[in-house]
């Protein structure tokens, strides 16, 4: 009896489909993972500004104060930044002939400590609202869900409001893992921010109130409608909830 040899085409064929299937498994629905890509000023010492940027977005997306960030760079309280403009992040101002005042020495005596720091006054319970109607699907320094900001969701299309009254200071798609975001500026001290937005309704530089429809939900990682929503008081991300009203 002639022994039959097996088509190898075909078994590498079924060998390579139970694989997929068995990722495919692995894997199963795509879960809700919020990535930010937010750098570190530590590592990235200088950052070049790219078209679109703005002071506030460069500062978001490395966790700086925006002032700070402008100061370092002898940079005018109308923070106009332009793009190739090369930016220090830590340390001493970006050699380039952009940098408007000198730097001073560095003291090599031991620091003082301040003592006319003035505290953070903090905006009122009343001064915020809910920028959206859903539930809270995930809160603020989950590791693997929204890690600076909580995530509320709801309906592709459901109006994004302004949390509190502010002046919008970035409208666009440059911070890595926010998708379509918005960052308000309420004070010198506090920001917020809207991302994953379907359609932006503001520009920046517009001042808007609180209660203001300024988006429409789009959807976030794992394909899902939802805001994810932050608040920064000088640079460092809080948790939203305190700030916003009971339901």
């Amino acid at each position: 009896m002639r022994r039959r040899i097996p088509d190898l085409a075909f078994l590498s064929r079924a060998i390579a489909l139970a694989l997929a299937l068995l990722v495919s498994a692995a894997c199963g629905p795509a879960a809700y993972r919020w990535d930010a890509g937010q750098s570190n000023p530590a590592q990235d010492q200088t950052y070049e500004v790219k078209r679109g940027d703005t002071l506030y977005s460069i500062a978001w997306r490395y966790g700086l104060d925006y002032r700070e960030l402008a100061t370092r760079n002898g940079i005018g309280a109308g923070y106009t930044i332009y793009p190739g403009q090369t930016l220090a992040l830590i340390g001493t101002p970006a050699s380039s002939g952009d940098v408007a005042s000198p730097v001073a020495p560095r003291s090599t005596s031991a620091p003082r400590l301040a003592t006319n720091v003035t505290p953070v006054k903090p905006m009122l319970r009343g001064a915020w609202g809910w920028p959206a109607n859903g539930a809270v699907i995930a809160k603020f320094g989950d590791a693997n869900a929204t890690g600076k900001g909580i995530a509320i969701g709801g309906s592709e299309g459901d109006p994004i409001l302004a949390s509190a009254d502010g002046k919008v200071v970035y409208a666009g798609s440059g911070l890595i893992g926010y998708g379509k975001i918005i960052i308000i500026k309420h004070s010198e001290e506090y920001l917020s921010a809207y991302g994953h937005n379907e359609t932006i309704h503001v520009r920046e530089g517009e001042q808007v109130g609180q209660g203001d429809r300024i988006a429409s939900m789009g959807r976030g990682p794992g394909n899902k409608p939802l805001l994810h929503f932050e608040i920064r008081i000088n640079g460092n991300a809080v948790d939203p909830l305190p700030y916003l009203p009971s339901r």
